[in-house]
């Protein structure tokens, strides 16, 4: 019987073969589809790993990104010797030697509206594999537009999302979530951690929904959330309805192009400008403060646990959410300055504050790793 696979595919794929719902016609079918992967970190790496190892014919692999030492816990596509090394280059070497049989193309840059047609029009299926709300209402679009399944995952710390999107088949991301949440308000990766198997468990469904999608079999997550807890090994299902009012896929859209999805990014997701010069100390100058004897209090905002790795003397740990719903019992006489590891969640509790006339409130520039850095190299960065 003729077949587009070569005899060393056939031994590579073998125990596909072997399987009633693949088969041979299903690995052909395989070999001649094309996926595109937008992120090479938690959620990208098994994605890739196993897309291409299944013998996707060709993969796309968009991160703008290099590989972090603080990766590794989780990316499990990058290792050691590729720190500091851009992630889709790493991404490739390894992806290359998993098998060498598969085209991987790479795109070294930031997906925007501007680049996304350009990018993604060679690809069927599109996979999620970002870490904010831009690149996501950005996808959806564009695969709404284009008419293309957009495999949607999502992780924070112990729990993950996952779903299929297709507005010819049920409903878009819109939808569900009409609009992102403010600036903030979800706190990244970054800045809540992750648990470094979780990337791995909602990877491979992605992948595998991308497999079923190819191979017309099974039945893919159209018009379902799945929520996943790894404390409990609970996974929910929610039903999902289209929207008759979606701005997207609805009866009367109001986007009906990509210029559109970027003016709505601007305003939804605009990146909030540094605050002024003068609502930061930097530590140097808190040291000396302290130093001094002057009467200031210092507010870490970070998750108690966080402070069991480093924390400046004096500091009492007040958490975010506490700090915001408590506001009207803070001083609003004596400096307040806030701390978190990096000066980005901090920031947030001072732009908030200043905003209610607390004109005493101020940020550690830098956080805790840059009291680390300059201050105190006892302790540890993270």
């Amino acid at each position: 019987m003729k077949t587009i696979l070569t005899q060393e595919e056939i031994l590579r794929y073998s125990r596909h073969l072997m399987v009633p719902e693949v088969g041979l016609k299903g690995q052909e079918k395989l070999k001649l589809a094309s996926v595109l992967i937008v992120g090479a970190g938690g959620l990208g790496s098994p994605i890739s790993l196993y897309l291409v190892a299944a013998g996707i014919g060709k993969i796309g692999l968009v991160d703008f990104d290099v590989v972090d030492s603080s990766n590794l816990q989780r990316q499990i596509l990058h290792g050691n010797s590729q720190i500091d090394k851009l992630k889709v280059d790493s991404a490739k070497l390894r992806l290359n030697d998993l098998n060498p049989l598969v085209e991987i193309q790479t795109f070294s840059d930031y997906i925007s509206a501007e680049n996304i047609e350009v990018i993604a029009r060679q690809y069927d299926i599109i996979v999620d594999g970002s870490d904010n709300f831009a690149t996501r209402y950005l996808l959806n679009d564009y695969c709404v537009l284009n008419q293309k399944p957009y495999i949607y995952g999502s992780i924070f710390r112990f729990e993950g999302q996952i779903s299929v999107f297709d507005a010819t088949k049920g409903p878009c991301y819109r939808c569900i979530f009409p609009t992102p949440p403010p600036p903030g308000l979800i706190p990244t990766c970054g800045e809540g951690g992750v648990f470094g198997v979780l990337p791995g468990t909602i990877g491979t469904i992605q992948a595998s929904e991308v497999l079923k999608i190819i191979l017309g079999i099974g039945e893919p997550a159209y018009g379902k959330l799945f929520l996943y807890d790894a404390l409990d090994l609970s996974l929910q299902e929610i039903k999902l309805r289209k929207n008759p009012a979606c701005s997207i896929c609805g009866e009367h859209p109001t986007i009906l192009n990509l210029k559109d999805t970027a003016v709505f990014c601007a305003v939804h997701e605009a990146v909030e400008m540094p605050i002024p010069m003068d609502w930061q100390l930097d530590p140097i100058t808190l040291s000396m403060r302290i130093k001094s004897g002057e009467k200031i209090c210092l507010i870490d905002v970070r998750d108690p646990v966080e402070r069991e790795i480093v924390e400046i003397p004096g500091s009492v740990n007040i958490t975010y959410e506490r700090i915001i719903s408590q506001m009207d019992e803070l001083d609003k006489t004596t400096p307040l300055i806030f701390i978190c590891r990096n000066g980005i969640r901090s920031e947030r509790v001072v732009r908030r504050l200043r905003s209610q006339g607390f004109n005493n409130a101020y940020n550690l520039k830098g956080g805790t790793n840059g009291w680390v850095n300059s201050i105190d190299s006892s302790q540890m960065n993270y």
